[in-house]
C-alpha cells in the first residue's frame, strides 16, 4: 500500500507540471509555429533523457520507439500547442481530464486490465465536475481549441496504454527518450517545410522552453511512464486530472481568469474522483501470515468410537508407529505416530490385546 501511494504522488508531478504548460505556451512561447514548438520541446528533452540513460534503441524498439514518438510526442504536443494558444488555461487544461475514461476503455481492449468499480465511479465524478468547470465559465470556448484538445486526450490515451503494453523489462528512462528524440526528429522536417524559418525567441521565450522542455517533458514523461510500469490504468488515468485542477488554479491566480461558484464545486468533483481511484489496501491491516497453521490433529490418537479411515490398521505388516490406512480418493497413505505409541503401541492396540 505505501509502495502505491508513493508510485501515486511520483506519477502525480507528471499531470501538475503539464497543468503549468499550457499557461507557460499560452503566455510566453510563440503563437504561429506549433510545430516549430512541438519539436522544440521535444527533441532537447529526448537528447537530455538520452545523455542520462546512455542507451540506444534495440530489435523491436526502432519501430516502436517511432510509433511511439508519433503518437506521445508528434501528433500529441503539436495538438496540445494549439490548444493553449486557442482556449485560457483551465478550459485548455480541462478538456484533457476525460483521459482517464478513455485510458481505461483502451486499457481493458489491449492489456486486459478491466476498470474496477472504484475507477469507473471516480471517472463518472471526475467527469462530472470536468463539465461544470468547462461549461459554466465566463470565457467563451472555441471550438477548434477545443476540437485540438480532445484530439490531443484521444491519441495520447492511445500512446499511454500502447506503452504500458511493449515496456515490460525495459528501462523508463530510456523508453522515454527514444519517444522523445524520434519525435522531435519527426517534426523539424515537418515544420521546415510548413512553417518556414524557425520563429525568433526573444530570453523571455528561452527560458520558457527551458522549463517546458526540462520540467513539463523530460520529468513529467519519465514520471507518467513510471506510473504506467507499476499501477493500473485506471489508477494513473484518475491521477491525471489533477491536470485541470492545476490548469484552473493558476490560470485564476496567476492569468486573471475568473473562476465562477460551479467551476470551484466541479473542481472539487475532480479531486474527489481523483480519491476514488486511489490504490486500496488489498487484504486486511497487519494481516502478515498467508499459509495457515499445520494441524496438530493428526499426531493425537483417535478417540473411542472414532471411525476415520486415515486411522484404521491395514495389517500385521504395518511397521510400528506408522498408522496407515485409505484416503478418500482410494490411494494408501501412512502417518508416523507419536513417540510414545511407538514404544509401547496405540491405545487401538491396547484394546484389540484385552
Amino acid at each position: 500500500m505505501e509502495a502505491n501511494m508513493r508510485w501515486t504522488a511520483l506519477t502525480a508531478i507528471a499531470p501538475v507540471a503539464w497543468g503549468t504548460n499550457y499557461f507557460v505556451t499560452h503566455e510566453f512561447l510563440p503563437a504561429g509555429s506549433p510545430l516549430y514548438g512541438a519539436a522544440l520541446r521535444a527533441l532537447p528533452a529526448g537528447l537530455v533523457l538520452l545523455a542520462l540513460c546512455g542507451r540506444r534503441p534495440h530489435g523491436s524498439w526502432w519501430w516502436r520507439s517511432a510509433v511511439l514518438g508519433l503518437l506521445n510526442v508528434s501528433v500529441f504536443f503539436v495538438l496540445v500547442y494549439a490548444a493553449s494558444q486557442l482556449l485560457p488555461t483551465s478550459t485548455a487544461s480541462t478538456v484533457m481530464a476525460v483521459s482517464p475514461l478513455a485510458m481505461m476503455l483502451m486499457a481493458w481492449a489491449l492489456v486486459s486490465e478491466r476498470p474496477g468499480r472504484a475507477h469507473l465511479a471516480g471517472a463518472a465524478v471526475g467527469l462530472s465536475g470536468v463539465c461544470l468547470m468547462l461549461f459554466t465559465g465566463t470565457a467563451g470556448v472555441s471550438v477548434p481549441g477545443v476540437l485540438a484538445s480532445a484530439a490531443a486526450m484521444l491519441v495520447s490515451s492511445f500512446g499511454h496504454i500502447l506503452t504500458k503494453r511493449w515496456s515490460a523489462g525495459t528501462d523508463v528512462l530510456a523508453s522515454t527518450a527514444w519517444q522523445l528524440t524520434a519525435g522531435g526528429l519527426m517534426l523539424l522536417p515537418v515544420a521546415a517545410a510548413v512553417e518556414g524559418a524557425p520563429p525568433a525567441l526573444s530570453p523571455t521565450a528561452l527560458l520558457a522552453f527551458g522549463y517546458v522542455t526540462l520540467i513539463a517533458t523530460a520529468l513529467a514523461f519519465a514520471a507518467w511512464f513510471t506510473g504506467l510500469r507499476h499501477l493500473a490504468a485506471g489508477t494513473v488515468g484518475l491521477v491525471g486530472l489533477l491536470n485541470p485542477v492545476t490548469g484552473v488554479l493558476l490560470g485564476t491566480a496567476v492569468a486573471g481568469e475568473v473562476l465562477t461558484v460551479r467551476q470551484s464545486c466541479g473542481l472539487a468533483l475532480v479531486l474527489v474522483g481523483v480519491l476514488l481511484g486511489r490504490p486500496r489496501r488489498t487484504g486486511r491491516r497487519g494481516r502478515t501470515r498467508t499459509t495457515p497453521r499445520p494441524s496438530t490433529r493428526s499426531a493425537l490418537p483417535p478417540q473411542r468410537g472414532e471411525t476415520s479411515s486415515r486411522y484404521r490398521r491395514t495389517g500385521p505388516n504395518t511397521p510400528p508407529g506408522i498408522r496407515s490406512g485409505t484416503s478418500a480418493d482410494g490411494t494408501h497413505t501412512a502417518s508416523a505416530t507419536s513417540r510414545g505409541e511407538a514404544a509401547h503401541g496405540s491405545p487401538d492396540t491396547h484394546r484389540q490385546a484385552t
